[in-house]
């Protein structure tokens, strides 16, 4: 499967959960507020309370769509500036994932370059996806999320 056709299904995916779950909102929010026109104190607090439910969900979804665009972003200026991590040669296991030696190794290489320009937005991206290759995802997470806040600083 080409990366195209592969970036499609991933974005009709995205999409067909984004409306799965707003429907899935709108229904929980319909029945919160059935709740609270019934009258019944009890039936009202429940209502309130599942109200919240579909604010927090929408609030969670927004903000994973829009970091998820940030990181896409990165990702495509990085590619197209040749500051993506090549990991096409790295030894892999069954899975498919890179084996934890070479993720090891090819984190010590990108945190060095990392600690020559530590002012470079590049920088952080890679050693955020060193993160993620050697496993490390609240890492990978915290570090990309570094490398957002420098790349828009730097518009």
């Amino acid at each position: 499967m080409s990366q195209q056709a592969r970036t499609l299904r991933i974005q009709l995916l995205i999409g067909f959960m984004c409306v799965a779950l707003v429907v899935y909102f709108v229904l929980l929010g319909r029945a919160a507020l059935i709740l609270i026109t019934s009258g019944r104190p009890a039936a009202i607090g429940l209502g309130a309370a599942i109200l919240v439910l579909p604010l927090i969900g929408a609030w969670v979804m927004v903000a994973t769509l829009r970091a998820g665009l940030a990181h896409q972003r990165l990702a495509r200026l990085a590619r197209e500036q040749g500051m993506e991590l090549d990991v096409s040669e790295l030894p892999r296991m069954p899975s498919g994932r890179i084996k934890r030696d070479a993720a090891d190794a090819l984190f010590a290489t990108v945190r060095s370059e990392l600690e020559v320009d530590p002012d470079n937005w590049r920088r952080w991206y890679r050693l955020a996806r060193a993160y993620d290759y050697a496993g490390d995802r609240s890492r990978a997470r915290e570090t990309m999320r570094k490398a957002v806040q420098m790349q828009e600083a730097e518009r």
